[in-house]
């Protein structure tokens, strides 16, 4: 091989080499950033969909309340009369409510008229399923949440179904409704397809990219200088950069589908203010009670689309700094919860990096959510000071505490709980958790490492 031939190997096959383990490790970490979040997406919508038809049953419980309080263990006249309003109760081609008794007999189906009457105690799904059975051992057990396949009624085609059942016992009945999941996995498998015509466009931008630098290096050979080489080294972090925009678009768009998926809470509302005009129309006393009940789920689904549009990245983080973010936060949190809350930030010293600085604030996020959802709480403080250049941060509140043995290992709270050590060990910090019937203390420590360069810390002073 002649020193020229050495000297062209020698610059296209570390590039060649380069360009295909970056794409290769781009390409793989897109595939499986974007899968993550279709994972998480998809989670969340199984959440709203149980939320729903939870909501749905309850709002279908309190239509036939009445009815079923006044009446005796056989008096038909009433089972007739929770029958038809249970048959009425219907939203959408799909929404519909049903009745078993105990021993598997139909007496409600407004879809499938020729199950009434019948005994389908035995019946069974494609997976072997024996679905009713199942859904009264459910009711009876309390109540709760049920997923098989049946028959979908504006397709006619057999899917997924998660229902909710509960048992009116003196009459030996079972109460229940779903809402098919053929919707999510639809979009899940469509948001899958996005993903891969992503990851192949990236894949051809790179092609498109790589082939003409690699040409462009054999076509030049010995006038390849320096300069070259650092133009191609700027347009592999352009390209690097690139896909890094292509995620954080990707992550944006699953965002908004998220928020879409609080649409399906204003189901809710619809089916209230639908029962609110019936019972006006009868001239029932409490319409105006179940007004308020659809305006109170209007307002909390527009606060939820306005909690998630501002928890996504607070704009006050980034032009203002921790301090301003957490003041933000807090008087946000005490305007939303009623929960009085204090934050003293005058022993802090603003000079982490921005990464630190985020962490902190999702802490801080996490815990404010722990204390609204789990701790009943009436006071909550916010320390924020520097210890020797280190950072350090306290939430205590006045709630009822938990056991950590516990719900550090399971449930909503646990992950969360999770979610802020993990944070913090990124950083090599410490997350701290002090709890008892008195309340609970959580104090977070970040090490020197996470402040930024002396001079940095000047200019940003």
């Amino acid at each position: 091989m002649t020193l020229r031939h050495q000297i062209i190997a020698l610059a296209i096959v570390p590039l060649v080499i380069s360009i295909l383990a970056i794409t290769t490790f781009i390409t793989w970490q897109s595939a499986n950033l974007a899968k993550n979040s279709i994972d998480t997406f998809e989670q969340n919508m199984l959440k709203t969909k149980e939320a729903e038809i939870l909501n749905l049953t309850n709002l279908a419980l309190s239509a036939i309340q009445t009815i079923y309080d006044k009446a005796g263990p056989e008096d038909e006249a009433a089972k007739q009369q929770v029958s038809e309003i249970l048959t009425s109760l219907d939203y959408g081609k799909d929404g519909y409510f049903f009745v078993y008794d105990y021993d598997g007999n139909n007496i409600v189906h407004p879809r499938q008229s020729f199950r009434h009457g019948h005994n389908w105690l035995d019946l069974t799904d494609p997976d072997g399923d024996k679905v009713i059975a199942e859904l009264i051992a459910t009711a009876k057990a309390g109540g709760g949440l049920h997923q098989y396949k049946w028959q979908k009624p504006s397709t006619g085609q057999i899917a997924d179904k998660l229902s909710f059942v509960v048992s009116l016992d003196k009459w030996h009945w079972v109460v229940g409704t779903g809402v098919y999941l053929d919707d999510v996995f639809a979009q899940s498998a469509a948001a899958n397809a996005v993903m891969r015509a992503n990851i192949r466009r990236t894949f051809i931008i790179v092609a498109l990219i790589a082939v003409p630098s690699v040409l462009v290096v054999f076509t030049t050979c010995m006038l390849l200088t320096f300069h070259e080489r650092r133009m191609a080294d700027g347009r592999l972090k352009a390209l690097t950069q690139r896909v890094i925009d292509t995620q954080e678009e990707e992550r944006a768009r699953l965002a908004r589908e998220l928020h879409d998926g609080i649409s399906q809470n204003l189901v809710g509302v619809r089916y209230a203010m639908d029962l609110a005009g019936r019972k006006v129309r009868t001239n029932v006393d409490d319409a105006a009670f179940t007004i308020e009940r659809g305006i109170e789920a209007l307002n909390g689904a527009i606060k939820e689309i306005r909690r998630l549009s501002h928890d996504l990245r607070p704009r006050v983080l980034d032009d203002l700094g921790l301090t301003a973010a957490l003041e933000a936060l807090c008087h946000h949190f005490a305007e939303r919860t009623g929960i009085e809350t204090k934050i003293d930030a005058s022993g802090f010293t603003d000079t982490l990096k921005a990464e630190a600085n985020t962490a902190l604030y999702r802490v801080a996020q996490e815990a404010f959510n722990n204390v609204e959802r789990h701790s009943g709480a009436s006071r909550l403080a916010v320390k924020l000071w520097s210890d020797g250049g280190r950072a350090r941060m306290t939430i205590s509140d006045n709630g009822s505490g938990f056991d950590e043995s516990k719900d550090g290992t399971s449930g909503r709270s646990g992950l969360g709980l999770r979610n802020m050590q993990e944070r913090m060990a990124h950083f090599r910090g410490l997350l701290l958790i002090n709890s008892s019937e008195a309340g609970t203390t959580l104090t977070a420590m970040m090490p020197k490492s996470v402040n930024l360069p002396a001079g940095k810390q000047a200019e940003a002073a």
